[in-house]
């Protein structure tokens, strides 16, 4: 593992390649492979993200504060993990869906690992979430050529002036994402799925607009070409000035309305994506359970510690002044999903 010398964005920056020391990719929400129980694994190659969007739920990007430290996994390491947890849950059809905390398009070996995973022989859909600020027309075409089912992008105005400013970034330039996006459901093979996140009092007016630009350009070839996102309110995420969150009552009430003038199904569930439930790769650690750690590299947030034990990551909360390379004990706090977080125990 090999930790940047010079920071990104105010913050360390870690390249995952286990050539200094074995790095299990299961058990870190930031970073790896995440099993929810279902035949859809999270694939998470990188934290990084080039926008700092004013309602981001893990306050990525150049305007984090709460950040201490940004990764990227070596591609190896990663697909070796894929492969090994594909294997744990015994079963096919698996959707490899590539998100992150940050923006996947950061990644700089992404068209490779698009490509790999797709040939993972109990891999049928390999699915992938951008908001578009560094997508183009040839990254799209190899990402096409690489295999890539699905684009999931998150365009949340299409007003060029509204849409800088959800993005926290003056640079951003929807007019080019809106672009792609039409030369992609017109050209290539790959679907297309509009995800705007739903800004209560900001960004109403615009999903009219997002919905009939996607029933322009055809999106929702194979899968629904819609996925409207209710914006909640995370507690290291970010919270626009003045914004309440709507009741999920009020907001599925309002896309039953939108249902009706548009003719297109906006309430979605896991059938209309193919996502089954399927065996989950045995936990390792139980909730509350007594932990020895070995502490091998800063958290993700600050004052936090990642820790290896029994082969999973651990992030250690609570950590502040605790030396890399140190034994610790903790306590678990949360073991759902094999994501596990644990408290320092002095």
């Amino acid at each position: 593992m090999e930790v940047a010398t010079t920071p990104v964005d105010n913050k360390n920056l870690i390249h995952i390649d286990g050539e200094l020391i074995a790095v299990p990719l299961v058990g870190c929400i930031a970073f790896g492979v995440i099993d929810r129980g279902t035949n859809v694994l999270q694939v998470r190659p990188t934290t990084l993200c080039p926008l700092s969007c004013i309602f981001c739920s893990t306050d990525a990007g150049p305007r984090s504060r709460r950040r201490a430290t940004e990764y990227v996994v070596e591609l190896d390491c990663l697909l070796d993990t894929f492969r090994e947890v594909v294997a744990m849950k015994g079963c096919s059809k698996i959707e490899a869906h590539i998100d992150t905390v940050g923006d996947a398009t950061t990644y700089p070996k992404l068209v490779e690992l698009v490509h790999q995973l797709s040939q993972v022989p109990e891999v049928s859909v390999v699915s992938m979430q951008s908001h578009g600020a560094l997508l183009t027309e040839k990254l799209a075409e190899r990402l096409d050529a690489a295999g890539l089912s699905r684009l999931n992008l998150s365009i949340d105005s299409m007003d060029p002036e509204l849409a800088r400013t959800l993005s926290g970034t003056p640079s951003f330039d929807v007019m080019k994402v809106l672009e792609v996006a039409e030369y992609i459901t017109s050209s290539l093979k790959m679907d297309v799925l509009l995800a705007p996140v739903w800004v209560p009092g900001v960004n109403d007016g615009d999903l009219p607009r997002i919905i009939e630009f996607a029933k322009r350009i055809r999106a929702g070839k194979r899968w629904p070409p819609l996925g409207i996102q209710k914006m909640e309110v995370h507690k290291y995420g970010r919270r626009p000035k003045g914004v309440k969150p709507m009741s999920w009552f009020k907001f599925y009430n309002s896309l039953r309305e939108l249902e009706a003038i548009y003719g297109l199904k906006l309430i979605l569930n896991p059938r209309d994506f193919g996502i089954r439930k399927e065996r989950k790769i045995p936990p390792v650690f139980k909730k509350f359970e007594k932990v020895k750690v070995e502490v091998i590299a800063p958290g993700w947030l600050k004052g936090e510690a990642l820790g290896v034990a029994r082969s999973r990551l651990v992030t250690i909360v609570g950590a502040e002044g605790v030396e890399i390379g140190s034994k610790v004990n903790v306590r678990m706090l949360e073991t759902k999903d094999n994501l596990y977080i644990a408290r320092l125990e002095l």
